[in-house]
């Protein structure tokens, strides 16, 4: 990140994150941050989207508490998301189109399940957790899951053409 422009627009970015989450945080399994994560490093890039998401991942803490586990679930699911979904982008030449929403969505899906099973093997392992109870909690993660699965299948191709079009208009150097 060069300029003041592109620290201004990540900054914004993750203020935008963060109250995303926030508003939502309530309802559990409805959240925006995946499609706005999804589609913020589909069109900025990878820098931009670990910059992003590794700075959301950190500040978040102030509201939702400092948790070790959290913390190292956010730092590595979110970096790795925007790995790949910049990637993604790099592949459908940042444009949107049909084939590339549908790509972005069922990557996203497949994502959100990762989410779950990396918490599931994180958290267990940071706590110590005995196989009975990594068991239950396993099995209770699927409650939240599964909200989460129908979410992204809806706000991901509902709302990635808008939000992508949206970014266009910023102008960052590449």
């Amino acid at each position: 990140m060069r300029t003041a422009k592109e620290i201004a627009v990540v900054s914004l970015f993750v203020a935008l994150l963060i109250g995303g989450q926030l508003a939502l945080s309530m309802i559990s399994g409805i959240e925006v941050v995946t499609v706005l994560a999804v589609t913020f490093c589909y069109r900025f890039g990878f820098v931009r989207g670990a910059v992003a998401l590794t700075a959301f991942s950190l500040l978040r803490c102030f509201l939702f508490g400092f948790m070790p586990n959290v913390i190292i679930l956010y730092l590595l699911f979110y970096n790795i998301l925007a790995l790949v979904f910049s990637l993604l982008g790099r592949a459908f030449n940042r444009k949107v189109s049909v084939k590339a929403i549908v790509c972005l969505t069922v990557t996203a899906v497949i994502f959100t399940v990762f989410f779950t099973a990396l918490d599931n093997v994180v958290t267990p392992m940071f706590y110590g957790f005995s196989n009975r109870v990594w068991k239950i909690y396993a099995t209770a993660s699927f409650a939240t899951v599964i909200p989460q699965i129908i979410c992204t299948a809806i706000t991901v191709p509902l709302l990635s053409y808008p939000l992508i079009k949206i970014y266009k208009t910023i102008k960052l150097p590449q």
